[in-house]
């Protein structure tokens, strides 16, 4: 008799709804769509949206929203926070979360796939994400992203070419990677006919994150020091190849 075979089971992917997070933690704070607005740098129609989950997020924008709630990133995949009386050991040392093949959290967006494996664990330094880049052409994809921190990227599968507002366009095939400041703007395109998937890896802790968009998305009150300095116009750099 032929030994039963038994198929493995379907990973564990879950289509994330940070929209409903972000309206859940807007209701706990007392805060109106406005003050979201005012918070995040956000149209209310566009929060509404996002909040109705009709909106794709893409890393950026979940930078950008974590940052203005000043929350932790993973609370927008629904991660809880640690309870008030539980040592600092027990968030802090010797935590690991492990991802099976397939597993996270995913979002759809019209550029990338994205797939967060670990997204239960608060205060991560490091944000890891499995990319499915779908956009062929600098056309197709729009505006250049930017979002705090820094981010590493190696080619899974495929090929894909990397466009920034500094260097000249590179493309990357199979095993190679590539370190860049996040704050640069870029895109990944597919550059090649069989599907293209990378692993990205973003840096930035909750802090740095508050600190790098809230400073310039989040309106502020300025100080009479900061009302009476002259404001100084940013120069386009150049593009350079490298």
């Amino acid at each position: 008799m032929k030994p039963r075979t038994v198929s493995p089971a379907a990973p564990a992917r879950t289509m994330a709804k940070p929209g409903s997070m972000l309206k859940k933690l807007r209701i706990q704070r007392g805060w109106t769509l406005k003050e979201v607005s005012r918070r995040t740098g956000y149209p209310v129609s566009t929060l509404s949206k996002i909040e109705n989950d009709r909106v794709s997020l893409t890393y950026d924008k979940l930078t950008r929203i974590s940052a203005g709630l000043e929350v932790d990133f993973s609370r927008l995949f629904g991660a809880q926070e640690a309870a008030p009386d539980a040592p600092d050991s027990a968030v802090l040392h010797g935590r690991r979360s492990v991802s099976r093949a397939g597993e996270g959290r995913s979002i759809e967006s019209k550029n990338y796939f994205h797939l967060y494996p670990a997204a239960e664990l608060l205060n991560k330094r490091l944000i890891p994400i499995i990319v499915e880049i779908r956009a062929r052409s600098l056309e197709d994809f729009g505006e250049l992203l930017r979002h705090s921190g820094e981010e590493y990227v190696y080619v899974l599968a495929g090929e894909m070419e990397i466009h920034t507002s500094v260097y000249s366009p590179l493309r990357l095939k199979t095993g190679d990677s590539i370190y860049i400041d996040s704050t640069m703007g870029h895109a990944y395109i597919a550059a090649s006919d069989e599907p293209c998937r990378v692993l990205a890896v973003c840096s930035g802790t909750e802090s740095q994150m508050i600190a790098a968009v809230g400073g310039t998305i989040a309106p502020r009150t300025p100080s009479p020091a900061q009302a009476a300095a002259p404001i100084r116009q940013k120069r386009t750099p150049r593009p350079r190849t490298g």
